[in-house]
């Protein structure tokens, strides 16, 4: 999946994302999701959350249990 819809993400759940810095390389980082930061229930980009770490970016792919 590709993290573009808010009701695929739930917290609790190990997805890959692509934090601000890494827009331009695309460069994916994994981690548990903590908080859904996207209010909307889609976006193009991905929706935005804030992984257990602290980290911050946008879902780029849902990552299957």
């Amino acid at each position: 999946m590709n993290g573009q819809n808010r009701t695929d993400i739930k917290p609790g759940i190990a997805v890959k994302i692509v934090l601000k810095q890494d827009q331009r390389s695309g460069k994916l980082t994994s981690g548990i999701v903590k908080d859904i930061l996207t209010k909307s229930s889609f976006h193009p980009h991905g929706i935005k959350v804030r992984l257990e770490d602290g980290q911050v970016g946008r879902v780029k792919e849902i990552e299957k249990a």
